[in-house]
């Protein structure tokens, strides 16, 4: 915790706020939020119920709002702006998109015209920093959104004589305390800042959180069975393994084709190892599952994401795995912001994180596996893999049957 209070800490503006993940993470670090953008009527809820003083702007569509907003709807003035933090929508940048039929996009896709809005915060605020939080595909590959932030960054410079410095990193938020294997995009953008940027120091490479110290006496209550043609098949595949299990190069039976399916098929979590990432849209046979051989409750989501137990997320199931899905953890965004706050405002901070996960002494073994049941036995034999890279179905023209 910050050693100057909320209250008086760096003022933050968030955008595409969806369950409050970047805002509580800051929030922690001693930041205080004085706006939201959202347009998810669940996920608005979700922030009345759990931080009702936090101000949820209108109109909510970021693409409408820029059009009228100004610094002071927030109390403030051009430029007083302390941090703008928003994470966009992923769809256009994230590798799951391949297996739609539009794939990814990037800028092209109009779900992108987000990004423009937000840039058009950046003009409105000229803030001190900015935060951007999304998938590798935002700043990797053809998909990378950075040409266009340069270039967004040069007409603000031109038009207001301000200058901003761009640093960005690919993290997997595992190394930082996550009980998750998230690996994710960070950019930060800087106002007139003549030094650097130091990233924090990863500190749990050696000795990452696993999915048992997080999910170790989470209430279990509102479990649901596994559903869908390939539900009998889960707990024939091992924990911490996928359907790879039961591939010619995996240790069960060839029911499949090595690297035919996507990662996530028939994904289980392991005891001993952090949790995959988990998906905002999962299918009846996406995972993570749990190690109990069913969908992980909205309540373990939220502890895999480091949200606190007392977290409410408002809507209907799949509303709340969407939002929790979307999230960027809080543990997350309390790492990032105690580095900008220790870098750029000034603040001071003690050793203790608020939302780490503690490990707990106790594991139980591993769950062991069962047979394969009979109505995949005719599935035995040999299937071929997948040709290679670029060789697969295109993503682009490829249609579920």
């Amino acid at each position: 915790m910050s050693k100057r209070t909320a209250k008086a800490g760096p003022r933050v503006l968030s955008a595409f706020t969806g369950a409050g993940g970047s805002d509580l993470g800051l929030e922690a670090a001693g930041y205080r939020t004085v706006g939201c953008i959202e347009v998810d009527p669940d996920a608005r809820n979700t922030i009345r119920t759990n931080r009702p003083a936090w101000n949820l702007l209108e109109p909510a569509d970021v693409t409408k709002l820029v059009r009228t907003l100004e610094p002071s709807d927030v109390g403030l003035g051009k430029r007083e702006l302390d941090v703008l933090v928003g994470g966009p929508p992923c769809q256009p940048f994230s590798n799951a998109a391949q297996w739609a039929a539009s794939a990814k996009a990037g800028m092209k896709d109009q779900r992108s015209d987000c990004i423009r809005s937000f840039f058009g915060l950046v003009k409105i605020f000229l803030p001190k920093v900015v935060l951007l939080e999304n998938v590798e595909g935002f700043v990797l590959g053809k998909t990378s959104v950075l040409r266009y932030i340069k270039s967004s960054i040069t007409h603000i410079e031109r038009e207001f004589g301000t200058q901003y410095r761009l640093h960005w990193k690919i993290i997997d938020a595992c190394d930082y305390g996550v009980p998750q294997r998230r690996r994710r995009a960070l950019v930060v953008l800087l106002r007139n800042h003549r030094g650097g940027f130091v990233w924090p120091l990863p500190t749990h490479l050696s000795r990452p959180v696993r999915a048992w110290d997080a999910l170790a006496g989470v209430p279990n209550g509102m479990a649901t069975e596994t559903k869908g043609k390939w539900a009998p098949l889960l707990a024939s595949v091992p924990e911490g393994q996928n359907y790879l299990f039961h591939t010619d190069r995996g240790a069960g039976l060839p029911l499949f084709g090595y690297r035919t399916r996507y990662w996530s098929f028939l994904l289980k979590l392991a005891k001993d190892q952090p949790s995959w990432t988990l998906p905002a849209q999962p299918g009846p046979s996406t995972g993570p599952f749990h190690w109990e051989n069913r969908p992980l409750t909205v309540d373990e989501l939220l502890r895999l994401q480091t949200f606190p137990a007392s977290w409410e997320v408002v809507g209907t199931h799949r509303s709340q795995v969407r939002q929790v899905g979307n999230a960027t953890p809080p543990l997350l965004a309390e790492v990032i912001g105690r580095a900008i706050g220790e870098q750029i405002f000034g603040l001071k901070y003690g050793k203790q994180k608020r939302f780490w996960v503690r490990r707990k002494r106790m594991m139980q073994t591993a769950e062991p596996t069962q047979r394969v049941p009979s109505q995949f036995m005719n599935m035995v034999g040999k299937h071929p893999p997948h040709p290679g890279s670029g060789l697969g179905p295109n993503p682009t023209t490829r249609r579920e049957k």
